[in-house]
């Protein structure tokens, strides 16, 4: 890993406005950026040997702006909080810095960056989410917010390969869109922007993102036909005599729906990412179920909150289904689910594939596992990209050698990327896109 080559970034001066405060390289754009790398010159096309070389030399500097990102985390706008006020500057002037045309306030505090090429292609995109865990979604002795799920590590990337392409424009094809995306925690991020109007005003044909996974740090799992659930929950009302014990038995009855347990212990978490690469194995279909119990303390009304996860999601009418067939057990017992799901996030087989082949082209061989079926206990407001236009979503291994698989996995407190996983983010999707804006 090479060494930032300018000082980390003066968080003060830029958000002060000072264009001149860099984190690690501050690329230049156009031709003299590739000039200047030594790089691409005498090559009629874009390949990975110039983003690679490219990329070591930025990899430093993007590890320092995961640091900052890291110590300076921003959760979604809410009644705490103030948003992603300082990342999304920080996202905005690196891009610009990179030569990039640059929009900012994109459905809240979403950045969207430009790169076109010199050379005619097609527009695809790319997604990075820059909120943190709010302290309430992380573990329980949280006391603040934190980069708990690795959008820190995520939003380093984004910019990376927007730094590294920019640096190549001469030689890219087509135009690449960087999404740089707010409020993926509470799943409001996505819908946004969208409503926003980025899809129709940018125009991308394709949309690619990638999350850190609890895979080895040099490997990317794709997701051919999986990808992640959506989510489902109701609140029941429990009225009558007894309502409380009533609806703590209830609860329990609609828990027992799950056909899967939260990991607890560092052997489950093995055995479930294991599970994952089994095609028609033990995760192939799935529900997870939390209900809980309560009574409020103003009006003295009996609730069971449901929450539920499962897979694939076609199941969310069987389950809705067994929920109120649990219901009609319990006099006084109303329940009604008056929104829709939110959608699970599916991935194109087709795209995943040709993920897969280019990047065991660019990671060799053993850079590349396959993820036959999705993890139970995460979701992905992305879902709501892919249901608009194709694209691909993978994980990108974070686990460094010889640790503890919970240091790999986002949302446990233990949980800490291996920062050389950036370099290999940033090498494996600068170079499919510019694959993707060719074809």
């Amino acid at each position: 890993m090479t060494r930032p080559n300018k000082p980390a970034l003066n968080r003060r001066a830029l958000l002060g406005g000072t264009a001149a405060a860099g984190v690690g390289v501050v690329v230049p754009s156009g031709t003299a950026a590739a000039a200047a790398e030594g790089v691409g010159q005498r090559r009629g096309s874009l390949d990975q040997g110039a983003i690679d070389a490219v990329v070591r030399r930025v990899e430093g500097g993007l590890v320092e702006l995961r640091r900052d990102l890291h110590a300076h985390p921003e959760t979604a706008k809410s009644e705490t909080s103030e948003g992603e006020v300082a990342t999304s500057r920080i996202v905005a002037h690196l891009l610009r810095a990179a030569g990039l045309e640059v929009t900012t306030g994109v459905g809240g505090f979403g950045v969207v960056g430009v790169l076109k090429g010199a050379r005619p292609g097609r527009t695809v995109a790319y997604r990075a989410d820059m909120d943190a865990v709010p302290a309430e979604g992380i573990f329980p002795e949280a006391t603040r917010p934190a980069h708990a799920c690795g959008h820190d590590v995520h939003t380093a990337v984004g910019v990376g390969v927007a730094q590294t392409l920019a640096r190549l424009r001469h030689l890219l094809s087509g135009t690449v869109v960087f999404l740089f995306q707010p409020g993926e925690e509470a799943l409001q991020g996505a819908r946004a922007m969208i409503d926003a109007g980025v899809l129709e005003k940018f125009a991308p044909q394709e949309i690619h993102a990638l999350h850190c996974g609890p895979f080895p740090v040099g490997q990317l799992a794709v997701t051919p036909g999986s990808g992640l659930p959506g989510q489902d929950g109701t609140v029941i009302e429990v009225n009558g005599a007894d309502a409380l014990a009533r609806a703590g038995r209830l609860a329990a009855d609609i828990t027992a729906l799950s056909t899967v347990a939260p990991p607890e212990t560092s052997a489950d978490l093995e055995k479930m990412v294991a599970d994952v690469q089994i095609e028609d194995g033990p995760l192939a279909r799935f529900v997870t179920v939390s209900a809980q119990a309560a009574k409020a303390e103003d009006t003295g009304q009996v609730t069971v909150s449901v929450w539920y996860r499962c897979w694939p999601e076609e199941r969310y009418v069987e389950v809705r289904e067994a929920v109120r067939g649990l219901v009609k057990r319990y006099e006084g017992a109303v329940v009604d689910f008056d929104r829709a799901p939110f959608p699970a996030m599916v991935c194109p087989e087709r795209d995943a594939r040709a993920l897969g082949r280019h990047l065991r082209r660019v990671l060799g061989p053993d850079g590349v596992t396959v993820m036959h079926a999705a993890f139970p206990f995460n979701g992905e407001d992305y879902a709501l990209f892919l249901d608009r236009i194709p694209g691909t979503y993978s994980f990108l291994g974070v686990r460094r050698p010889g640790a503890d698989i919970t240091e790999g996995v986002p949302h446990f407190s233990a949980f800490d990327p291996d920062t050389r996983a950036i370099g290999i983010g940033v090498r494996a999707m600068a170079g499919w896109l510019a694959a993707r804006a060719k074809a």
